[in-house]
Parts: C-alpha cells; sequence; structure tokens
C-alpha cells in the first residue's frame, strides 16, 4: 500500500516515485495549488497537488485528519523554502494520486498542548497522533528494545511471574480480584514482583529480568499510576557492587541507543546521611552546584535561642543555603519561600543578604544580623563560600526535618533562579537506614521493604539496636529522581523472622502471609539481590516531560480512572452472583 513512510521523503528520493499514507497535518489551498502537511509516525511530508492533476478533485474534499494514501514523484523544493526543522524540509511530493482511505468527523480537541488533560485521555487515540506524544511513545519502545538487547549480552533470562497472587501486608493498597470458583477469596494483582523473582533465585535461575506490569491502589501523582511498568532483575551470588555494575552498564547502554548519550563509569556514591546532610534529600539533583552546610559550630555561642539550642543538640541541627545572587530578591519573594518551607514542616527561615563581604557585620541586611558577632559571621561566610549579592536561608531543628525542607528550598530555588547545569547526573545513594520509626502506629517500618538485608548479619544484634541499623539497600537516581531501587536480600530464615518482628508482623502472620518464602529459605537459599527500575519514570525523563502520563500509551487520570473507556464501572447483578460479593449501599441510602 506504501512505499516509504513519511518522514522518510528525502533529497535522496529526488525524482522517484513514491506512495505514501497518513493522516491530513494541515491542508492548504491557494485556487492554483493545494498544499498538504501528510504526517505519519516518522514525521510529516510536504505534498503539492497542481491544478491539471488528476488528483486535484481528490485533494479539494481533504480535511485535516483524513486519513489518505497519496502517489507522486519527489522533487527538490527551491532553495530559499527549504525548511530545515523538518527532517523532509528540503523536498516535497507532486502528487499525481490522491485516494481517501477514510475520512474524519469534526476533531473535538485542539490537537495542541492547550487541550485538557480530560479531553486528552477522552480521545486519547486523537491525542497520540500529535507528533510530541509519537516521539514520546517511540522513546519508550526503543528504551524496551535496548533494555533487552542489554540484559540479553549480561546473561540474563526473561521469565514472568504471576499477575494473580496473594496480598501482603507492607507498602500500598493492593488491588484484590475475587475468585468465583473459591467462594469469599481474592486474589491480589502484584505491587511488584519481589517475592517470586527471590524464589526464582532459590531455583537457580542465578540472572532473571522483567519487564513486568504492577498494581498499587494509592493516592496519585504526576508520578504515580495506580498500574504502572518496572524492569525488575536479581541476581545469584552477587553483593552490592556486583548488582550495581550490572545496572550501571545497562542505563549506560540505554542512554548511549536511545539518546545517544554516553554516561561515565563508574556513576558517584553517596550515602544516605551524606545525601541528607549536603542536599536535604535521599534523591540529590547534582545538576545544582548549591549545598547545605551546617553550621553548628559557628552558632552555639551566640544569644539567640533558635540557632544555639539546636547547635547544641546532637539530634538537631542549623542548615545554611547559599542561595548565589539571591540578594536581589525583595521581601516579598522571600516571605514566599518562608511560606514554601512551612508547608514542609519549618517553623521559620531565617535570611541574611550579604551586601559587602569586605564590612563585615555592616554590610549585612538581615534581622538576624544582631545576634551575630564577628566570630560566628566569619566562620559561617568561610564555610558557605558566600559573595556580595548572595543571600544565605537557614533552618534549624530536628535534624531530618531540617534536612528535607532545606532541600526542597534548595531545589526550589535552583529552579526559580534555572540553576541546573546541562546534562545527565545518575549516582548512587547506600548506606540507607534499615527501619524507620512510625509515631502514629509506634512500630518499625522498613525503609525499602521487608526483604531487604540489614548490615549485620547477625539476628541478634539487629534486635538489640535496630534504631542504629543501616540496610544494604541502595537507589538509582538521575537528575533529582529515583529511577530504581534495590537491594541484597535476605537469605537466611532466622534473619527475616527477626526483621518480621521488628515490623510488628506476628510469627502467626508471616507464616499466613509469608509461609512459603520463609519455608524456600532453609532449602540452600542462595545469596542475591537485585533492583527494579520504574520504565515509566525513566521515559518521561528521557522525552523531557515533567508527567509520566505523558510517556504512557493510555494512563489513567489523578482519581484513577479511564476517561477513554469510562473505568472503572459497575458491573451486572449477575456477575455480582457469580463472584459471590453484594455490594454495600451508601450510607446515606
Amino acid at each position: 500500500m506504501r512505499s516509504h513512510l513519511c518522514g522518510e521523503i528525502n533529497e535522496e528520493l529526488d525524482g522517484e516515485s513514491v506512495t505514501v499514507c497518513g493522516w491530513v497535518d494541515r491542508r492548504r489551498d491557494l485556487g492554483g495549488l493545494i498544499f498538504i502537511g501528510l504526517r505519519d509516525r516518522a514525521g510529516v511530508v510536504q505534498v503539492v497537488v497542481e491544478p491539471d492533476s488528476t488528483a486535484f478533485a481528490a485533494a479539494e474534499r481533504l480535511r485535516n485528519e483524513y486519513c489518505v494514501r497519496i502517489h507522486g514523484k519527489v522533487r527538490m523544493r527551491p532553495e530559499n523554502q527549504w525548511n530545515e526543522s523538518m527532517a523532509t524540509g528540503k523536498v516535497e511530493l507532486l502528487a499525481d494520486e490522491v485516494e481517501l482511505l477514510n475520512a474524519s468527523a469534526p476533531i473535538p480537541l485542539l490537537m495542541t498542548d492547550e487541550d485538557g488533560e480530560e479531553v486528552r485521555l477522552r480521545y486519547r487515540y486523537l491525542d497520540l497522533r500529535r507528533p510530541r506524544m509519537q516521539r514520546n511513545m517511540l522513546i519508550r519502545a526503543a528504551l524496551n528494545r535496548a533494555i533487552h538487547r542489554n540484559l540479553d549480552t549480561q546473561g540474563f533470562a526473561e521469565f514472568e511471574t504471576p499477575i494473580l497472587t496473594k496480598a501482603t501486608p507492607e507498602g500500598a493498597r493492593d488491588y484484590l480480584v475475587p475468585s468465583r470458583v473459591h467462594a469469599g477469596q481474592f486474589f491480589a494483582l502484584p505491587q511488584s514482583p519481589q517475592l517470586f523473582k527471590q524464589l526464582l533465585m532459590m531455583a537457580g535461575m542465578d540472572r532473571y529480568y522483567q519487564i513486568a506490569r504492577c498494581f498499587r491502589d494509592e493516592d496519585l501523582r504526576a508520578d504515580r499510576q495506580p498500574e504502572f511498568t518496572q524492569l525488575d532483575m536479581e541476581m545469584s551470588f552477587v553483593d552490592e557492587a556486583g548488582v550495581q555494575t550490572a545496572a550501571e552498564e545497562l542505563i549506560q547502554a540505554v542512554f548511549s541507543d536511545v539518546l545517544a548519550h554516553e554516561l561515565p563509569l563508574p556513576f558517584p556514591r553517596m550515602t544516605w546521611r551524606e545525601a541528607m546532610e549536603e542536599y536535604g534529600s535521599d534523591k540529590p539533583d547534582l545538576r545544582y552546584e548549591m549545598r547545605l552546610e551546617s553550621v553548628d559550630e559557628h552558632v552555639k555561642h551566640i544569644d539567640f535561642r533558635v540557632f544555639s539550642g539546636p547547635a547544641n543538640d546532637n539530634a538537631q541541627r542549623v542548615a545554611a543555603l547559599r542561595v548565589p545572587g539571591g540578594a536581589k530578591f525583595s521581601r516579598k519573594q522571600i516571605d514566599t519561600y518562608t511560606a514554601f518551607v512551612a508547608h514542609h514542616g519549618a517553623k521559620g527561615l531565617a535570611w541574611i543578604k550579604v551586601i559587602d563581604t569586605q564590612t563585615g557585620l555592616e554590610g549585612l541586611q538581615s534581622p538576624i544580623a544582631k545576634f551575630l558577632d564577628a566570630a560566628a559571621w566569619t566562620g559561617i561566610a568561610t564555610q558557605t563560600g558566600v559573595q556580595d549579592g548572595d543571600l544565605l536561608f537557614f533552618g534549624a531543628g530536628d535534624w531530618l526535618q531540617t534536612s528535607t525542607f532545606m532541600g526542597h528550598l534548595l531545589v526550589r530555588c535552583g529552579e526559580d533562579l534555572e540553576l541546573a547545569s546541562e546534562g545527565w547526573k545518575p549516582l548512587w545513594v547506600t548506606d540507607f537506614p534499615m527501619f524507620d520509626w512510625d509515631e502514629e502506629g509506634a512500630r518499625y517500618v522498613a525503609m525499602h521493604h521487608p526483604f531487604t538485608a540489614p548490615v549485620t548479619a547477625s539476628p541478634e544484634a539487629l534486635r538489640a539496636d535496630p534504631a542504629n541499623a543501616l540496610s544494604r539497600g541502595y537507589d538509582m537516581v538521575l537528575n533529582g529522581a529515583e529511577i530504581g531501587g534495590g537491594s541484597i536480600r535476605i537469605h537466611k530464615a532466622d534473619l527475616q523472622q527477626v526483621v518480621f518482628e521488628l515490623l510488628g508482623i506476628s510469627e502467626d502472620e508471616a507464616q499466613a502471609k509469608f509461609g512459603f518464602l520463609l519455608e524456600a529459605l532453609k532449602y540452600g537459599c542462595p545469596p542475591h539481590g537485585g533492583i527494579a527500575f520504574g520504565l515509566d519514570r525513566i521515559a518521561a525523563l528521557m522525552a523531557g516531560e515533567r508527567s509520566i502520563r505523558d510517556v504512557i500509551a493510555f494512563p489513567k487520570t489523578t482519581t484513577a480512572q479511564c476517561p477513554l473507556t469510562d473505568a472503572p464501572s459497575a458491573i451486572s447483578a449477575s456477575q455480582l452472583d457469580e463472584l459471590h460479593i453484594r455490594v454495600k449501599a451508601d450510607a446515606e441510602d
């Protein structure tokens, strides 16, 4: 039906007859000439229909988004009409045959970025015709191809794991599937293939991978979907370095294949403690040169309890952030940042505008300058490297909370001042705390997941001091986004039992939920570890999109609905009866 894709028509085909198919992107009737921009997934080519052509009458009837087949001869455009922004911009197709394959009703959207998300998702098949969305989908397809190629060369084997599985505690809520055959019982859709990939290592499969669909019933944001895709990897007889080396080689190959960008190896490493101390985030963005500085030593002695109190408490900190050129901020702008960090838990935000570093305290503009002495200011100025025209922000209080809200401030200031450097900045964040304390639940929760091995291999030592235990977990971070997370797994039953115990999972509950795993750990389970990558997030970064919905063919809205198919929807009473389910009426009924 066609000899070439529209985007393939170039000057090398000058003088040749070709046949192309696609959709009318635009049509201009100049009276004597008709110009058609014909579009397919490869691009747009300009078609010219002259008035004496047998195709002219058919071309007159065309409208936007009509599906057509066009035959003609390729010819060069006059040089002054070249369009360098198009791959086909030096040529045009002189049509001698135009065949209407299918007409289109009036398009219910603008087919531009101005269309609202609801209408875009309602008519997603039309939205996906746009060049931007076509590019995004092709980037995603190229990403998948590159993954398969690289992992095959690294000796990984692809295995599928069940979609209908068992509900387990921890993490987000499960999506449940009622069983027709087993009345009153339910399957759960997997939040990840975690347990099955560990069982594959116990089965001797050595190196496994899978591009897996996962499901989590959780509150949604721009980077969350109820169903999503992750690359799952697991390896036997490895330590952290073994998994990280394989993952680095994969990501390097993927960026080389898809974006023709070479990431240098190895990626830098940073402990969780260092990341929080310097960036206030466990996913630091290395494109920003700004850092948080702990200035406790310089303010311990001053008569300003907001600073001196935290500075003299090992569980707290006083953190300073130097904002290059920030002295130009108005008081209104500074108040906006104060409100911003309050949203992230800050009780206040102190600041100093540095006008003249040569005059010491006299060269400062700040409500807190009167509390500083020369020694304090000299220490702060030296440590932060502050210069004339800079602004210093200060946060004080609990170490983790202060680090976190100051980290959000760092990114916000960096974005507002456009301080991010160009390019890709990957790194590993390692040595996470094993547990986090949940005040509301009065119990420990796993920082990664319950199957992550602690640095200490002793069950007794872990039980004795869980608050200070470090895990063998690691995250891969790229430009401030976590794109992958993994760990070395627990491979001995006694240690796994202790972790369950510390997480408040009773022995009976552990047997009910994870008995098959605990049983498998008894039969010579090898040391193993792995990592999972969020492919939606990686594709969005590669495409320069802020939302993963723009790299998913048919995503859900932020309310977990599909406007295209009107899902979820009610089901019939007969279906409910088959599943032994009765729907509870609303309370108001």
